[in-house]
């Protein structure tokens, strides 16, 4: 990502040299490249407008894919999850392993390996048997276990989103970049140190980027409005634990 991306350095160079040549043999001024020119006009909104209109275009979206880290809890958690209001698909890594949520309406599953679940249980191992049983499957997670709730949020559109855009501080735009391709304004928090949010300037203004306050994660947003399907595992790839998963 750069703040002054190549195509549009040469274009402006090419204005810039235009002008001089007007300047030159005319005496006039005031020639310059309107970055928002060609753009959706939310960079020339003050930053709580700008905001307000990502937060909307993100709560209107049906789906979004979001991948990166999120540090909560002295934890640092890796995401790539597709999400939409009836459910979600995705992988979590967390303390060297990773693993497989899936939540069709209300019903979570998780899928992780002999590792993942080897560390669970009270006395910090799981029974082998259990092992065996939970590795490689699709594991049900009662509503009523613990391990649902702190699940599931990664997997709600809705609460993962409203957790995450938020910028702390006095809000303000930090000028035009690029990010993948697509042209930005940036809207920071105190100066950046309250995070910073890229929010396209093509199409709807959607949040492209955040970088949370305090050094709590880099995430990106993308497939913004692209559906995908949620498919229920099939009986045989899975296990219905019963009342309580093993803890980890």
């Amino acid at each position: 990502m750069t703040a002054i991306p190549q195509g549009r350095t040469r274009r402006a160079a090419l204005v810039t040299a235009v002008c001089a040549l007007v300047v030159s043999g005319t005496g006039l001024t005031g020639c310059s490249e309107d970055p928002d020119e060609g753009t959706n006009g939310v960079g020339k909104l003050p930053a709580a407008e700008i905001q307000r209109k990502t937060r909307s275009a993100a709560d209107s979206a049906e789906a979004v894919r979001l991948s990166g880290n999120v540090v909560t809890s002295g934890r640092t958690y890796k995401l790539d999850m597709r999400l939409k209001s009836g459910g979600a698909t995705g992988s979590v890594t967390a303390q060297g392993s990773t693993f497989q949520l899936l939540r069709i309406d209300e019903q979570l599953y998780l899928k992780a390996d002999a590792g993942f679940w080897s560390d669970a249980g009270g006395d910090g191992k799981a029974d082998a048997a259990a092992v065996d049983k939970l590795s490689g499957k699709f594991v049900k997670v009662p509503q009523g276990d613990p391990a649902y709730k702190k699940f599931s949020g990664f997997t709600d559109k809705g609460v993962l989103l409203d957790g995450l855009l938020t910028l702390h501080g006095a809000l303000a735009t930090d000028g035009h970049y690029e990010q993948g391709g697509t042209r930005v304004i940036r809207i920071t928090g105190d100066k950046g140190s309250g995070g910073t949010l890229d929010v396209s300037l093509e199409g709807t203004p959607y949040p492209l980027r955040l970088t949370r306050a305090g050094g709590a994660g880099t995430l990106t947003f993308s497939s913004w409005g692209d559906d995908f399907p949620l498919e229920k595992p099939s009986k045989g790839d899975t296990v219905d634990y019963g009342k309580q998963l093993p803890t980890s």
